[in-house]
């Protein structure tokens, strides 16, 4: 495999003492204790060499046959970084319930009765910290990468190599829009047209993965013109008056 292949990976991530802290089997999530509902437990799909992995794990990857099981170890420096005390910091309670709920919203729910909370992940500014304590007022946020300071092994299978303009395309789209990237229609010809879903139209994430999906096409897949279409059904026309009153009639007599 080469820079540029967009691949189907499954992957376990241990820390050195063994301990499981992330995985793409749902089974197993659930019997380590690490289960979260808000998770989607299947394998990945990644472009090889777009950055969206470790780079040592990438290259180790780039060995790897399809269906082969491999394991690599990562030292602190190749992982995530040594832990630094200058991202423990401290924000007002009002600032870290505000981004709560903000996050919370954003994933589509109500964000009502959301708390700062020792454990809880927040998001402020364009950084995500783990709340450490909270007294009155104050928060201590860790801003450090919840594995920093830590070696860290994969345990990983490569199940597909992706080929063919459609399904390449179809795997762009998962990687960059996670609702309903099933319910895109994709033709492909001397142009690209993808059909998006209902669903899409209104999501307020949709322009912005727009974008990258069209410049990773262009990237990985083909330098053609790219077409995104919207389709609106018509409404069914309204039933005429009569017609209305005689189901009215045959409603009512068949409860009398």
């Amino acid at each position: 495999m080469e820079k540029g292949d967009i691949i189907k990976l499954q992957f376990d991530t241990y820390t050195d003492d063994s301990k499981l802290v992330e995985t793409t089997d749902e089974k197993k999530a659930k019997d380590n204790g690490i289960y979260d509902e808000h998770s989607s437990y299947k394998p990945i799909v990644t472009i090889l060499g777009s950055g969206r992995l470790l780079k040592d794990l990438e290259d180790d990857i780039e060995k790897a046959n399809v269906g082969e099981e491999k394991e690599i170890s990562l030292s602190p420096e190749k992982a995530f970084g040594v832990r630094d005390t200058n991202n423990v910091r401290v924000s007002s309670y009002r600032e870290v319930e505000r981004s709560l709920i903000e996050e919370e919203k954003r994933a589509g729910r109500s964000g009502k009765d959301v708390f700062a909370e020792p454990g809880k992940m927040v998001r402020i500014g364009d950084k995500y910290g783990k709340i450490l304590t909270v007294t009155a007022g104050r928060v201590v946020v860790d801003f450090n990468h919840p594995l920093a300071g830590k070696t860290i092994k994969y345990s990983y299978k490569v199940l597909e190599k992706i080929d063919g303009e459609e399904k390449k395309i179809a795997a762009i789209i998962e990687i960059n829009f996670t609702k309903d990237n099933d319910k895109f229609n994709i033709e492909t010809g001397d142009q690209i047209t993808i059909t998006i879903p209902d669903s899409a139209k209104i999501d307020d994430s949709w322009p912005l993965a727009k974008f990258a999906i069209v410049g990773a096409i262009r990237e990985y897949v083909a330098n053609k013109t790219v077409i995104f279409k919207e389709i609106f059904e018509k409404r069914a026309e309204e039933k005429k008056e009569e017609e209305k009153k005689v189901e009215q009639t045959q409603q009512a007599n068949a409860t009398s």
